[in-house]
């Protein structure tokens, strides 16, 4: 059973500000090596599956995108894409609440089940792929939502023991989808063993994220994490060319929505009525 998110959260927390650089290079260590065994086991077999090329040139101009002032991504009240949670009266009502259907915990689960409705949402569409100019891998793709679990786990903790707690809900729903879809890839043989390393690579990244953007992180911190962890294959320590602006362009975007799930309410973070800042209605920075 892999470790509870609430009690690691504090684990990591202390371990970040003990071990600071040396702990986030042990990780990318990890990362690297652990990508390169799970990858490998989880790759299609490119006999059966041909996955079409993505085009070699960004298809926007990566250097106009995500300057917009940060604002609240809570969904209006009248908003098609709200979940509600459902309302029963009379007879059905009473018997789901000695079901403990309306319970504390079952209203957690559903919550954060479409909490994670909303992170997949926006790591298996393909606008993110075209923005960023990243090709779709079984590693871009477990990047991309780890990425995004940690946006919400790190909003989420800023409404304290309840907001940690609900995260948990949140990982284990991950946990759950991640083994799906290692399954769906074809790895069933040593199935535990595929996920222990890509738990290390979770919790890796979910430190270097952290430290990457706290006040006294160098300015380029976030920009090199983000490399590491998503563009790079082998491990090279600097991009170039169109990979710096896409870099570039995904720190803008991340600093982004880390600032608007700031904005976000506590009843659209715990309900999942928030959409993330939508990649193909991005509208340019004006000249």
């Amino acid at each position: 059973m892999l470790p509870r998110w609430s009690r690691a959260v504090t684990q990591l927390a202390r371990l970040g500000s003990q071990h600071n650089l040396n702990l986030r290079n042990e990780f990318y260590v990890i990362s690297r090596q652990s990508y390169g065994r799970a990858a490998a086991a989880v790759a299609p077999d490119t006999a059966s599956t041909v996955e079409k090329p993505l085009p070699s040139e960004p298809v926007v101009n990566l250097d106009k995108l995500f300057w917009s002032k940060p604002c609240s991504l809570a969904l209006a009240q009248d908003s098609p894409l709200r979940i509600e949670e459902p309302q029963y009266a009379g007879f059905k009502r009473a018997i789901l609440r000695l079901m403990l259907f309306y319970s504390k915990q079952s209203t957690s689960i559903r919550g954060a089940n479409v909490v994670y409705k909303r992170i997949i949402s926006q790591v298996d569409k393909p606008a993110i792929y075209e923005v960023f100019n990243l090709e779709k891998t079984f590693k871009t793709t477990f990047s991309l939502l780890v990425l995004h679990m940690w946006l919400c786990l790190r909003r989420l903790k800023e409404d304290g023991k309840e907001g940690v707690e609900f995260g948990q809900y949140i990982y284990e729903t991950y946990n759950h989808d991640v083994e799906l879809r290692v399954s769906k890839a074809g790895v069933n043989l040593l199935l535990t063993k595929w996920m222990k390393d890509l738990e290390k690579i979770f919790y890796g990244n979910i430190v270097a994220y952290d430290a990457a953007v706290l006040p006294e992180a160098r300015q380029d911190e976030l920009q090199n994490v983000i490399w590491r962890n998503v563009f790079s294959d082998d491990g090279s320590s600097q991009p170039n060319g169109d990979a710096s602006r896409a870099v570039q362009a995904m720190a803008r975007y991340i600093r982004r929505e880390v600032s608007c799930l700031s904005l976000t309410d506590k009843e659209a973070m715990f309900s999942g009525n928030f959409m993330f800042t939508s990649l193909k209605g991005e509208k340019p920075k004006s000249e």
